[in-house]
C-alpha cells in the first residue's frame, strides 16, 4: 500500500526541498470514523471517540521534516453547511465513508460532490477512505469507486479509494509505509 507518499509528492507545488508541511482536511458524515482514525494516526491506538461537534484539528509527523495537519471537521448536516471555511488552502482532502452503511451512502455521495465542485479544491489530491470494512455488508473499495463516480467528479485530480477500517488503518496507513515506527 503506497498511495500516500505518491498522494503527497502530488501536492500542488511539491518539490523535496519546497513542501514541509500540508494540510489535509477530513471530511464525511458524521459516524463515518473520522475521529477514530485521526486518534489511531496520532495515538497508535483506537479511542472511545464522541461526535465531533465542530472540529479537531492535530499536527503529525510524517517523516523527517514533514508535518501533516488534519482537519477533522464534524459531518452533522449543520456542520456541512460549514465545510466550505475549512477547504481554503488545502493541499489534499480525505473523505471518510462508512461503506458499511447502506441507508446512508447516497447522502455521502451527495455530500462529496458538493464539496469537490469547490473553486478551493481546485486539482487537490482526494484519498476516499471506505471505512468500516470489518462490519457485515461493507461495500469494497469497487463498489465505492462506481457508487461514489469517482471517475467523473474526480478526473480532473489525482485520487485514490482505500478500503480499510480504524482499528487497523495505522499500521496500513504509517507502519507499513515506513513513515512511523
Amino acid at each position: 500500500i503506497s498511495f500516500l507518499p505518491k498522494w503527497i509528492s502530488r501536492f500542488p507545488g511539491h518539490t523535496k526541498a519546497s513542501v514541509k508541511r500540508a494540510n489535509i482536511v477530513m471530511l464525511g458524515l458524521d459516524s463515518a470514523g473520522k475521529s477514530t482514525l485521526l486518534c489511531r494516526f496520532r495515538y497508535k491506538d483506537a479511542f472511545l471517540t464522541m461526535p465531533t461537534i465542530g472540529f479537531n484539528v492535530d499536527m503529525i509527523e510524517a517523516g523527517k521534516d514533514f508535518t501533516l495537519t488534519f482537519w477533522d471537521v464534524g459531518g452533522q448536516k449543520k456542520m456541512r453547511e460549514l465545510w466550505k471555511n475549512f477547504l481554503e488552502d488545502t493541499d489534499g482532502l480525505l473523505y471518510v465513508v462508512d461503506s458499511s452503511d447502506k441507508r446512508r451512502l447516497e447522502e455521502s455521495r451527495r455530500e462529496f460532490e458538493l464539496v469537490l465542485k469547490n473553486e478551493s479544491l481546485k486539482n487537490v489530491p482526494v484519498v476516499l477512505l471506505a471505512n468500516k470494512q470489518d462490519l457485515p455488508g461493507a461495500l469494497n473499495a469497487e463498489e465505492i469507486t462506481r457508487k461514489f463516480k469517482m471517475k467523473k467528479y474526480c478526473s480532473d485530480r489525482n485520487w485514490y479509494v482505500q478500503p480499510c477500517y480504524s482499528v487497523a488503518l495505522y499500521y496500513y496507513f504509517f507502519i507499513d509505509l515506513g513513515l512511523f515506527s
